[in-house]
């Protein structure tokens, strides 16, 4: 298996299986410009994309920066083979390279593949928080 950081909207459509749905052009486009915005895809050793991680770094003024795991996938067929735990451990070694002074993600506390994935990628559990969300979109909230 090889990782590689992805630069091209022509490969996040050819593994657009590996999102939670189609890949928009113009936000894929937007996403890969931004130099904080990490994208990486696991390659089996016939070429083809069974894994994604992608990854935001963000700063804040009292903080510093840190890395923020958007979105991890692994293809169903590709799965328990420590794919997800390669690509968490390849964006914390970017992450580090970085300079960035953590790395976090959010799960649902049910969803225990994600939650064994990230521990055996070394994470650690921090306590537990409420998600507040707006939606904006199609008659959300008002802010």
């Amino acid at each position: 298996m090889r990782i590689e950081r992805i630069l091209s909207c022509d490969a996040v459509s050819a593994a657009a299986d590996l999102f939670d749905a189609p890949p928009i052009p113009a936000a894929t486009e937007l996403f890969l410009a931004q130099p904080g915005h990490h994208l990486l895809f696991a390659y089996d050793e016939s070429g083809r994309a069974v894994g994604m991680i992608s990854g935001v770094e963000m700063t804040h003024p009292d903080k510093g920066t840190e890395m923020f795991i958007y979105e991890l996938g692994v293809a169903p067929a590709a799965r328990l083979q420590g794919i997800g735990a390669r690509l968490v451990a390849e964006l914390g070694v970017i992450a580090r390279r970085n300079g960035c002074y953590g790395m976090w993600v959010g799960t649902e506390v049910d969803n225990d593949a994600a939650l064994a994935t990230y521990r055996r990628a070394g994470a650690t559990d921090e306590a537990s928080f409420t998600l507040l969300n707006w939606d904006l979109i199609d008659g959300g909230a008002d802010v």
